[in-house]
């Protein structure tokens, strides 16, 4: 059996081919050819952290198996991550365990990748500024998505400390040679082409009023029925897209908030990503149109990613 970790995850996977690998895992969920019951999330006994099984089964590429990790809130301020675990890939046909992969790489490589995708889909074709709510590894692998799929020049961040954001603003302006500023206003933030929101917000920081016409939003952060980054007027105001909708009605509450006030309803939702890629519905109507992809994350992406990852090992290997 494989056991491949983060740096070989890293190394066998770029962004813009996680990204395609994506658009694989989208349309699986939307075509329902894969199997994906509703994941457990098990709070610790003492309620300080999470544990998660995700199991999962896909026809294209043939392979089962799931995530389960780990979620501990306090590790970053400890300098551990947040998130750790593996995946772990059996074979369709025997059964037979064949890979274990760094969970933590691959769900920050693959939630990144899915916005990515989405913003390669609903984007304005000229966008040029990405705003990022949040500093932390998503907000950095989100740099790197936006920036696969649109040719982006200005990066503003916002969180809520101005001094982290400085710090991200001068690693990756280094980086990548491209202007990131940090910005103690979070409109300034909201004033671009594309936005993305990665935080553990629980109440709305990103004000519909902020965006302007033919913006692109991805909202990330939040994943509870009751916990929202965006306010109801920027969700009644766009296009509203998702990763798949079971998970969207039962977790996603930047709509079920919204939904729950009156203030739109389930139909306001206009499809799965996966289902704009198959052409079964429309993704932009127009460059002045707003529009938002709301993000729980699926393990269909998790396989796919790690598929890959496994994929591109064995082909390496069979090289040399």
């Amino acid at each position: 059996m494989n056991f491949i970790d983060a740096e070989t995850v890293r190394a066998n996977l770029s962004m813009p081919q996680c990204i395609d690998a994506m658009a694989t895992a989208m349309k699986a969920v939307s075509q329902r050819e894969l199997a994906m019951p509703s994941r457990i999330i098990m709070p610790l006994v003492d309620g300080s952290g999470y544990f998660g099984v995700m199991p999962g089964s896909l026809d294209s590429p043939r392979v089962y198996g799931a995530k389960i990790v780990s979620l501990h809130p306090a590790n970053p301020a400890a300098g551990r991550p947040a998130i750790q675990g593996f995946v772990a890939l059996f074979d369709h046909d025997t059964g037979t365990p064949f890979a274990i992969v760094d969970g933590a790489e691959i769900t920050t490589l693959r939630t990144a990748a899915a916005s990515g995708l989405a913003t390669r889909t609903l984007a304005r074709p000229d966008a040029k500024s990405l705003g990022l709510f949040g500093y932390g590894v998503q907000a950095e692998a989100h740099l790197d998505a936006v920036r696969a799929v649109r040719p982006i020049e200005q990066v503003r961040v916002w969180g809520r400390s101005l001094e982290r954001a400085q710090e991200f603003a001068r690693k990756h302006g280094r980086r990548t040679g491209i202007d990131v500023v940090a910005v103690a206003d979070p409109q300034a933030a909201a004033a671009c082409d594309i936005v993305c929101t990665i935080t553990g917000a629980h109440e709305p920081i990103l004000s519909g009023a902020w965006i302007g016409p033919g913006t692109h939003v991805n909202l990330v952060g939040a994943h509870a029925p009751t916990a929202r980054e965006a306010d109801t007027a920027l969700i009644r105001a766009a296009r509203v897209y998702t990763d798949a909708l079971e998970s969207l009605f039962a977790e996603g509450g930047d709509i079920l908030v919204p939904i729950a006030e009156g203030a739109i309803d389930r139909g306001h939702v206009r499809g799965e990503i996966g289902d704009v890629l198959l052409g079964r519905i429309a993704g932009r109507g127009h460059d002045r149109e707003v529009t938002v992809y709301k993000s729980l994350g699926v393990v269909a992406q998790d396989i796919v990613a790690a598929e890959y990852v496994v994929r591109q090992l064995n082909s390496a290997n069979a090289g040399t």
